[in-house]
């Protein structure tokens, strides 16, 4: 696969290249069409699989690569949902041994998706902007009652909504 561009910069990922014209792909609708080569430059410099990324909201591409599973995913969306929480109150509220817990709120530090904060005068955590955003983005699509869903770690969801 690659990365081509029209006359106006707009980036597509090349499907198939005849001899007089290629089929592309817009990464953000993810529509296919018909454009003539000679309208076409193709590029080295993208990276096609992160040109495929475009569609996808900025927030939530940082929680997708950030959630490495649907536990990490949980405490993203119960920060998100109750707003800070101390460290003790989030141990002793979820099934996450301390390092565990540590390691998970450090990781989603370093990505931008919580905020270190004082909760009753303890250290705790905060969804930031960019999480309750994307979290916002992930229930809209799961609104929809899509009976083929796929959680975050890449196994079907038997669950609607």
């Amino acid at each position: 696969m690659q990365t081509v561009r029209d006359p106006s910069g707009d980036r597509y990922l090349l499907v198939k290249r005849s001899t007089e014209s290629s089929r592309v792909r817009d990464p953000e609708t993810g529509e296919e069409r018909y454009l003539p080569n000679e309208q076409l430059t193709f590029e080295d410099s993208d990276a096609p699989l992160s040109v495929a990324t475009d569609g996808i909201p900025s927030s939530v591409r940082t929680v997708v690569t950030a959630a490495h599973d649907d536990r990490s995913l949980g405490l993203l969306v119960e920060l998100a949902d109750r707003g800070p929480m101390s460290v003790v109150d989030l141990l002793s509220a979820y099934d996450l041994c301390e390092s565990d817990l540590h390691g998970l709120l450090s990781e989603f530090r370093a990505a931008g998706l919580l905020t270190e904060t004082r909760v009753r005068g303890e250290r705790g955590y905060d969804a930031t902007d960019t999480t309750r955003r994307a979290i916002a983005r992930l229930r809209e699509h799961g609104a929809s009652g899509d009976e083929n869903a796929v959680t975050v770690d890449g196994n079907r969801s038997d669950e609607s909504g």
